[in-house]
């Protein structure tokens, strides 16, 4: 599992972790009933602390990505179709939020706005 940890990024450690994690479920890179590196272990290979890696699968784990057993380790989840839709949905408003705020703020028309949607789809 291939995490890249960027610090020029604005986001957090753990978040960096968490969206890369999520991302690699939802393409189906990470498959369903897949072991992820213990935190002690994911905390070593990246130099980062375990408390780090531990807010991370937290966060995985609440959002309902992952299952974590005492003694056994944490693995991906079983998502339901509906589920991972969802979640892609919700990324999609938060892009397309951007998007009319920055089209508002340059004088851009829903219309022209809705075109370049038309044109890119």
């Amino acid at each position: 599992m291939d995490i890249i940890i960027s610090n020029s990024s604005n986001d957090p450690i753990y978040l960096q972790i968490v969206n890369q994690i999520k991302a690699m479920i939802m393409s189906g890179e990470l498959a369903p009933g897949e072991a992820l590196p213990s935190m002690r272990n994911l905390a070593m290979q990246m130099r980062i602390s375990l408390i780090t890696t531990k807010r991370a699968y937290e966060e995985l784990e609440r959002d309902g990505f992952i299952e974590t057993y005492t003694g056994k380790g944490s693995f991906v989840k079983a998502q339901n179709a509906e589920f991972l839709k969802e979640e892609n949905l919700r990324q999609i408003e938060a892009l397309l939020s951007e998007a009319a705020d920055k089209a508002k703020m340059n004088g851009i028309t829903f219309d022209e706005l809705s075109d370049i949607m038309k044109m890119l789809f």
